[in-house]
């Protein structure tokens, strides 16, 4: 059995390193062959519109774009539906493949018997 990864980025910009964590871990996984959800919530959320990840820099950090190009490539990116709303974000504001998504599917993900949670 494979298990799931279940990453949940609190910050972005306001908190870089404990964001960039959440990406490397999630991009290692997905590179790893493990199957990984990212979520995004707070101002992690930015990170998910065309552009905004291309501009984030952290000394003796990868780029936040190639990490996120590779979970997005491997794994899922999940944009919280009320995190969007509070900075009028819709589905058409997002990269493609981004879903947007609320509490209940986060829970139904955490809950499975075969992942592993982990928020940053």
């Amino acid at each position: 059995m494979r298990s799931t990864l279940i990453v949940k980025a609190t910050s972005g910009l306001d908190a870089p390193e404990r964001c960039a964590q959440a990406f490397t871990v999630s991009s290692v996984a997905v590179l790893s062959g493990v199957r990984v959800s990212l979520w995004l919530t707070g101002e992690a959320v930015w990170l998910a519109v065309p552009g905004r990840a291309e501009t984030f820099v952290l000394a003796h950090s990868a780029p936040l774009d190639g990490l996120r190009d590779d979970v997005l490539n491997g794994g899922s990116i999940t944009v919280c539906t009320q995190c969007a709303a509070r900075r009028e974000l819709g589905p058409a504001d997002l990269l493609p493949g981004v879903r947007v998504a609320g509490a209940a599917v986060f829970v139904s993900e955490i809950l499975q018997d075969d992942a592993q949670a982990l928020v940053y």
